[in-house]
């Protein structure tokens, strides 16, 4: 690895330490992101190009889906538990990202199954939902 590497991989560790910190995320979780994401160099590269910029690339792609359509698809779940005013959710927009790569990384892994649930879950928005 290179320097400008080396430097770059720092600086992404230590954001997403922030990150973390600001989502209410421990360090078990912090290792176990940084693991994840360290192999996977498109998404590791999506993320990066967020934390220096504060824009999404949409580069990075999994079955046609960029973290974008995870965040808008997750608001739903953030919203249904400000709703049920569960504590620590707020409107913390870095666990919100947080989250949105980290299942990003897992949709990688799994594609059919988090297709599935982006597909089959919907919006809260209409009536006998639940």
């Amino acid at each position: 690895m290179d320097r400008n590497q080396q430097d770059r991989q720092q600086r992404l560790y230590e954001f997403i330490t922030l990150l973390c910190r600001h989502a209410g995320e421990g360090t078990a979780f912090l290792r176990e992101f940084w693991e994840t994401l360290s192999q996977d160099e498109e998404i590791s590269q999506e993320l990066f190009h967020y934390m220096e910029t504060g824009q999404f690339a949409c580069k990075a792609l999994v079955r046609g889906y960029t973290v974008v359509d995870i965040m808008v698809w997750q608001i739903d779940h953030f919203k249904a538990r400000l709703d049920r005013r569960e504590p620590g959710m707020g409107d913390n927009g870095d666990k919100m990202l947080l989250m949105a790569f980290d299942t990003f990384l897992k949709m990688k892994k799994e594609p059919e199954k988090y297709v599935r649930m982006m597909q089959g879950e919907t919006g809260t928005d209409y009536p006998d939902k639940y």
